[in-house]
């Protein structure tokens, strides 16, 4: 998956919102592996050979308690190489929980288990990385903000041209799929004086390998996704913003950069132990008229559409319900996003029932068929199904797949 034509100078694997509890769970496992994979992805390259950094995007802990601060620890002692991987961690709004009193004592926790500012300007291999803890939830004071300032301008008076790698919790607003629901405005007008910056942010848990997760208008910005679940910043969808099977979730981001200031982004599924489909590429970071992840990607003519073959049916019918399974579309350039199911009466032509649902697209084996139950119906009734199909740019398919059926009588 690695790009034969470029040579790093700096690699990194990026985190967030791993969510440790007190007790060990899955996500204690999907961190130490994800490490151990960045590792492999490392020893395995042609020509460079090291993991040079961990960044961890805030909520490593459910609700910072000392047992999972400490068991966090722990595990970058077991499954860091410290002599050379730096490891720098931020935290927001579920480490400053105020069952384990809030923000002040999280704070002093970590600085005693962790021994390391929370907030850093580290220079790596000759690449600027910022990272800014948050105060008060998820905001940034002017303190923050004066921080945030003074390490750009330092970066970018040592290298304009080079990438300014910069991480926070929070997406900025209006960026990253997630970001309408889950980001923060505080540093926009900071970070948007320098077109270099590649920032990197959680929050949401919205999976990376949507392709609404990495956009570029003024900066470049990542979402981090989570290991631990996912959600989705939609609110339309029948089952809400979380999806089902939303516990199977694990993802991570590495990251490289050349001598060049060329950088690539790998979305990876920890879970599946996989690259997803998608290298994003940043060549010029320092010149925004080469950005090509902007919302001009919503003006496409580019459509799923459902082959030929192509089929749904309903199965499990009842007075009042059945369940539609139908084939998956397929789209010529990234995923299909989702489905709309429209449900109508045979006799009369009236929608009974509209839904919407994902393709589960975040999968890395997402699967080939869908099944979704619909209830409220009328019995003795005979139903016809249409379901069409979404792309993330807002394009719906021309063909459909149609079925039909009856409910059962009283």
């Amino acid at each position: 998956m690695c790009d034969k034509n470029f040579v790093p100078a700096f690699r990194f694997m990026v985190v967030s919102d791993v969510h440790y509890k007190d007790a060990h769970t899955v996500e204690r496992d999907r961190f130490e592996k994800a490490i151990e994979i960045a590792y492999r992805i490392a020893r395995n390259h042609e020509t460079y050979k090291k993991l040079d950094a961990l960044f961890v995007v805030g909520d490593f802990a459910d609700n910072g308690s000392e047992i999972q601060m400490r068991a966090f620890k722990d595990s970058i002692d077991r499954c860091v190489n410290k002599d050379e991987t730096d490891v720098v961690i931020t935290l927001a709004s579920h480490e400053f929980s105020q069952k384990n009193g809030g923000e002040e004592a999280a704070l002093e926790r970590f600085s005693k288990i962790f021994n390391m500012p929370y907030d850093q300007h580290k220079v790596i291999n000759g690449f600027h990385c910022i990272s800014l803890t948050t105060t008060k939830g998820c905001r940034f004071d002017d303190n923050k903000k004066e921080f945030a300032a003074k390490a750009l301008r330092e970066a970018a008076d040592d290298d304009p041209k080079k990438p300014i790698f910069f991480f926070q919790h929070p997406h900025c607003t209006d960026t990253v799929y997630g970001s309408i629901c889950w980001g923060e405005d505080d540093l926009i007008p900071i970070l948007a004086n320098y077109p270099q910056v590649i920032n990197f942010s959680g929050h949401s848990h919205a999976p990376i390998n949507d392709p609404r997760s990495i956009h570029q208008r003024y900066f470049t910005a990542l979402g981090t996704g989570s290991l631990s679940y996912f959600e989705l910043d939609e609110f339309g969808k029948v089952y809400g913003t979380v999806p089902p099977k939303a516990e199977n979730c694990a993802q991570m981001l590495i990251v490289e950069a050349d001598k060049d200031n060329r950088v690539r982004v790998y979305p990876y599924d920890v879970l599946t132990d996989n690259y997803f489909p998608y290298v994003w590429k940043i060549d010029t970071p320092s010149d925004p008229s080469t950005f090509i992840y902007t919302d001009e990607r919503y003006k496409t003519d580019i459509k799923p559409y459902f082959t030929e073959g192509a089929r749904a049916w309903a199965e499990e019918i009842g007075k009042d319900s059945f369940v539609i399974t139908f084939d998956q579309a397929k789209i010529d350039k990234d995923y299909v996003d989702g489905y709309d199911i429209t449900v109508r009466n045979k006799a009369t032509g009236a929608v009974e029932k509209q839904v919407s649902i994902w393709s589960e697209y975040y999968f890395f084996d997402m699967p080939k068929t869908l099944s979704q139950k619909i209830d409220g119906l009328k019995p003795d009734t005979e139903y016809e199904v249409e379901i069409t199909a979404e792309s993330f740019w807002l394009t719906e398919s021309d063909n459909s797949l149609k079925t039909e059926f009856k409910t059962l009588a009283e």
